[in-house]
């Protein structure tokens, strides 16, 4: 297959366009939201991150009390995501079911990719993919429900799993 330049320039502007939908207040009402939803349920101090489609840290917040790997954590889920193109939710999943699959994973994210739910595609009105968000710090359920209700609260569209 033959690749032209104008193929490359076309990706790099399909993925630019993508970065621009996902504003930082985008960003900081995910988080919010995130960090609202949590205390709602009294569950453990969370870290969450917010990264663009490009996989660039937009928002980080960790709240008093987190442990000093929670942004490796959060940032993984959120990176894993973007990574393979579906949430952390089906990551794991596959983990289960494919365990060397999470083992080359592993190595070639170079440690990046974390297989645990609580890492969630975000999704324009178009099903494009133009972030993801990471949480941790409590069950990887409750992380993935606090990383829901942040995205609800855009009005984005969230993919804990495969793109439906």
């Amino acid at each position: 297959m033959e690749r032209r330049a104008s193929d490359f320039c076309w990706r790099a502007s399909h993925l630019l366009t993508a970065m621009a939908k996902l504003k930082l207040i985008h960003a900081e009402t995910i988080v919010d939201a995130a960090l609202t939803e949590a205390r709602k349920f009294n569950l453990a101090p969370l870290a969450v991150a917010v990264l663009d489609a490009g996989g660039h840290v937009m928002v980080f917040k960790r709240e008093d009390g987190t442990g000093i790997v929670r942004f490796d954590i959060a940032y993984g889920k959120a990176w894993g995501a973007l990574g393979m193109g579906f949430g952390t939710r089906e990551i794991t999943a596959r983990a289960a079911k494919f365990p060397a699959f999470i083992d080359a994973l592993t190595t070639i994210s170079q440690g990046r990719a974390v297989p645990s739910p609580g890492g969630v595609l975000i999704l324009d009105k178009h099903k494009e993919i133009i972030g993801a968000v990471g949480i941790s710090g409590d069950t990887g359920d409750n992380d993935e429900l606090c990383a829901l209700a942040g995205i609800a609260a855009t009005g984005f569209a969230a993919a804990p799993g495969t793109i439906s």
